[in-house]
């Protein structure tokens, strides 16, 4: 059962993540199931930083943009640019987020710590060959410098070469 989730940087009861942690988390976990690979918080070459990235085998390119609460979404109207990132884009939310303030034309998770579930597929809107290798590109190399970081954390990023 899905359950909603408050505080975006606490723990709920028992010490699972809360709020857009466990929404990220959840919906992570459901892209993973259908092939998906993801990065959070993935700098665009435009300069926004999308919250979840998914790259699936056949370059399938997704992004999801997570909200914790309905404030949240009405504060944000920059997630319009990252259609043009994507070949479709899609809404995570917790089960206590009224999914009618989400646009017809965006696909919709709900989700909690565990999972997501998928209301709503997004329209396809499929990217151009150079902007898909593009983007593509970029999460390789995010990904790649991220487990870097992790293996080898006292290396620093300015020692790297590129």
């Amino acid at each position: 059962m899905l359950r909603p989730m408050s505080d975006p940087l606490t723990e709920a009861p028992g010490g699972e993540p809360a709020g857009a942690v466990a929404i990220t988390r959840g919906v992570r976990r459901a892209l993973a199931q259908r092939g998906f690979a993801t990065l959070t918080e993935f700098r665009l070459a435009s300069g926004r930083r999308a919250d979840v990235l998914a790259v699936d085998g056949d370059g399938t390119v997704l992004i999801v943009e997570v909200k914790s609460s309905v404030a949240d979404f009405r504060a944000d109207r920059k997630w319009t640019e990252y259609r043009d990132w994507c070949d479709a884009f899609y809404f995570a939310v917790d089960e206590a987020f009224p999914a009618d303030l989400i646009p017809d034309d965006c696909g919709l998770y709900v989700a909690d710590a565990f999972g997501a579930a998928l209301l709503r597929d997004a329209p396809a809107s499929k990217l151009a060959a150079a902007r898909r290798k593009a983007v593509v590109l970029r999460a390789a190399l995010a990904a790649a410098g991220r487990l870097h970081r992790l293996e080898d954390p006292g290396f620093a990023p300015d020692q790297m070469g590129g």
